[in-house]
């Protein structure tokens, strides 16, 4: 699995720094960006998203090439709607190896089900490639092919949408190869807009405790958590 930032608003943060004064100051939106500094963009930011006003940071996008990862995953990815996404069709892709598919962790650290696993997959790949000798079309030969298939993805989400994506999905609770990709993702978005992705991560990060009640897993120490996730 690899994640890459494609392109991102280069002046996002003195972009979203100006959007939030549009809505109190009497001067134009171009002439207030044209003034806004750094350290002016930082403050208005911290401030105004404080108030919980983050409608101002959509003005930021943030597009990634998310690569070799599954269909389980990618369709967990594709429910989060507000964001643009085109992902590789098995229409025109072969899937004829076991490096076309995902292998869980769960999976591959037990010998037994590692082996039923990828004999299984290979049946797959056989009878998938027995249907295409047989003319029958890719779009159709694909029905038979598992979760595990890969697929390479473009994603592109405003910092507000992502925000609200790493609450969800760089949580203990989120499947594991999401959750991977959503922090892969947080990663890099805060190498280059800091100011934006202050406090990102899942939902204690922010809140100090864990949201999920009676659901939290026993393994999550929120303490730990908020003190990786502001590390990156």
């Amino acid at each position: 699995m690899k994640v890459k930032l494609l392109r991102y608003t280069t002046d996002g943060e003195l972009l979203c720094g100006a959007a939030a004064l549009t809505s109190t100051r009497s001067g134009s939106p171009s002439d207030i960006l044209e003034k806004m500094d750094p350290d002016t963009a930082k403050r208005i930011i911290r401030r105004v998203t404080g108030y919980g006003h983050v409608s101002v940071i959509e003005h930021a996008s943030f597009t990634f090439s998310i690569e070799g990862v599954s269909r389980a995953m990618t369709h967990q990815l594709v429910r989060h709607r507000i964001a643009s996404f085109t992902q590789q069709s098995q229409r025109y892709v072969t899937y004829d190896t076991l490096e076309k598919y995902v292998t869980p962790p769960s999976v591959a650290d037990k010998t037994e089900a590692k082996r039923i696993f990828d004999e299984t997959l290979e049946r797959i790949s056989e009878t998938y490639k027995e249907l295409l000798k047989l003319e029958i079309p890719k779009e159709d030969a694909r029905f038979i092919l598992p979760n595990a298939a890969k697929t390479n993805i473009i994603v592109t989400m405003n910092a507000r949408e992502l925000r609200h994506f790493f609450n969800l999905r760089c949580c203990v609770r989120a499947q594991w190869e999401i959750r991977e990709v959503a922090t892969e993702m947080l990663k890099r978005v805060k190498k280059v807009v800091p100011t934006l992705f202050e406090n990102a991560g899942p939902s204690c990060v922010k809140l100090g405790y864990c949201p999920e009640g009676k659901m939290k897993p026993s393994e999550c120490n929120v303490a730990e958590t908020k003190k990786r996730f502001r590390g990156l």
